[in-house]
């Protein structure tokens, strides 16, 4: 290969699994004329974060599954180097790709005790056999950041929690799964994004806390990775000034940062690997095309994602890089996909993915990571069979798992609440005791977690003066769009709405199992 073409190795460009024809046609091109090393996948163009208002097309979202597994078939056909497949799976394929396996966010699994790390490093597992078997080598997970601001709007769900302990080790758990499955893990989004207020796909978040704050707590997951032997880190687009001689500048163009810290004084010998390139905190720093894919590798990635001008960057590169800082990126790029066995075994397997075992083992988990948030009154209950009891469903009808579970034991009024104008708001007059049970639209508290404020404050207005548990089936972090807990003599939160979830909830509620999960 020519200097130019393991340049080519370091980009893994954005493919978008729904997109047009001219678009495929597109990254063939860069596969065949700019030796691109590998191919970060996405669902389509409206669903990448940085892009969606760019979208003018309308495009079929079906069979999502098998359309990735065909392009992943022809791009690798036509390419000399077996190309390496990424993809962004936290949660698993189900993140990217409808109708494939889905596990518990990571804020889910951070509620089991640290003596179910197993259960963690299991879910890692799983993905990435779910993964290879897809044809996708590397999954850019686990979140190492530690999610001490609730405000945050970018990290939130996507973190194992706020105790840096715990973060640390069920991000080691879970990247030790993935490898063991045979599957590439990173660690992200170094120095750490948790305690950030402003979304990196949009502006440019700022952590001003010292270097010996950031030594203390951001930075713990990370050390700890390295300690054990991770070999990939991400780095994000956010800014620490007191660890880039007080510039307020992305950690991922910093010098400082990368090459000082990350690769120096913390003695990383892994691949770097920046985080998306389109994202707006970077992107629009630099309008020369190129200029970015240059300093993002001059600050000391070895491997550059969604770049938007590859071809521009590989030039750029080509002339102010060194030999010797192009052949040691170029030879980790290699090394890796060695690891991963890619050059003899890189297509998608025939094999579906083991849904019943799946199924059983995210069964297996709510009883374990279910929390009691709150307990105004341990000993007041809610009797099914109680003329004065109703099941209160809010945004989703009353006809759920968790209610039909309740029924197999006493039939009860079920009241299902979708809008604010919604005339079933007067039966609630009926019943002095209430069972309620909020169905979070969103995970991401962006528009309120997807909830009708309205609704929220005709609900506590409803409920003055009655007996209430709430049960939660969504983020903790929505609860403070409910506020005022007093009201509710107890507070449950189940995490996902799964059926696996709504079933342990409703056990719960029987007083058939405790909640055993922690928020800490």
């Amino acid at each position: 290969m020519t200097l130019k073409e393991k340049i080519g190795q370091l980009f893994s460009p954005a493919a978008f699994i729904h997109d047009t024809e001219e678009n495929y046609l597109k990254i063939e091109s860069l596969i065949k004329k700019q030796h691109i090393g590998g191919l970060t996948f996405f669902h389509s163009r409206h669903s990448a974060a940085a892009n969606f208002e760019k979208r003018q097309e309308k495009l079929t979202y079906e069979n999502t599954l098998e359309k990735l597994r065909a392009l992943i078939v022809r791009y690798q056909s036509i390419s000399k180097q077996p190309l390496l497949m990424s993809i962004d799976a936290e949660f698993g394929l189900a993140m990217r790709i409808e109708n494939t396996p889905q596990y518990p966010y990571a804020i889910t699994l951070g509620a089991l005790s640290v003596e179910h790390e197993d259960l963690v490093f299991e879910t890692g597992y799983r993905m990435g056999k779910d993964l290879k078997q897809t044809g996708i080598h590397l999954n850019f997970a686990p979140v190492a950041d530690i999610n001490t601001n609730p405000k945050n709007p970018v990290i939130g769900y996507r973190s194992f929690g706020p105790n840096k302990e715990k973060v640390s080790r069920f991000a080691l758990a879970m990247y030790q799964g993935m490898e063991k499955a045979g599957i590439g893990a990173c660690y992200k989004h170094f120095p750490g994004h948790g305690d950030t207020d402003t979304d990196s796909h949009l502006g440019l978040p700022v952590i001003n806390k010292t270097k010996e704050e950031l030594i203390s707590e951001e930075l713990y997951p990370f050390a700890n990775g390295i300690k054990a032997g991770s070999d990939m880190i991400m780095v994000g687009h956010l800014a620490a000034p007191a660890l880039s001689n007080g510039k307020t500048i992305p950690a991922s163009i910093s010098k400082e940062i990368i090459t000082d810290l990350l690769k120096g004084e913390m003695g990383f010998k892994g691949i770097v690997v920046s985080d998306a390139l389109n994202m707006k905190s970077v992107s629009d720093l630099f309008p020369e095309p190129g200029q970015l894919e240059w300093e993002a590798f001059l600050a000391g990635n070895d491997l550059l994602c969604f770049s938007e001008n590859v071809a521009a960057g590989i030039e750029m590169i080509l002339e102010n890089g060194t030999e010797e800082k192009i052949l040691e990126s170029f030879q980790k790029v290699t090394r890796l996909k060695e690891k991963l066995g890619i050059n003899s075994d890189y297509l998608p397997k025939e094999n579906g993915f083991d849904w019943p075992g799946h199924i059983a083992f995210n069964d297996k988990l709510p009883r374990h990571y279910i929390t009691e948030i709150s307990s105004q009154n341990p000993q007041t209950s809610l009797d099914l069979s109680d003329a004065k009891f109703a099941k209160v469903s809010l945004f989703q009808e009353n006809e759920n798992v968790f209610f039909s579970e309740l029924d197999k034991v006493t039939s009860s009024q079920s009241i299902g609440l979708t809008s604010p104008t919604d005339p079933s708001w007067e039966k609630l007059k009926d019943f002095d005791k209430l069972l309620i049970a909020v169905f979070v639209p969103s995970a991401k508290p962006v528009n309120h977690f997807g909830m009708d404020i309205e609704m929220i404050k005709k609900l506590m207005i409803c409920i003055e003066n009655k007996n209430c548990q709430l049960y939660l089936f969504g983020s903790p972090l929505s609860l403070d769009e409910i506020g005022n807990f007093q009201k509710f003599s107890k507070i449950i939160c189940a995490f996902q709405n799964f059926e696996s979830a709504q079933k342990a909830a409703a056990l719960h509620f029987l007083g058939k199992i405790e909640a055993e999960g922690k928020l800490d």
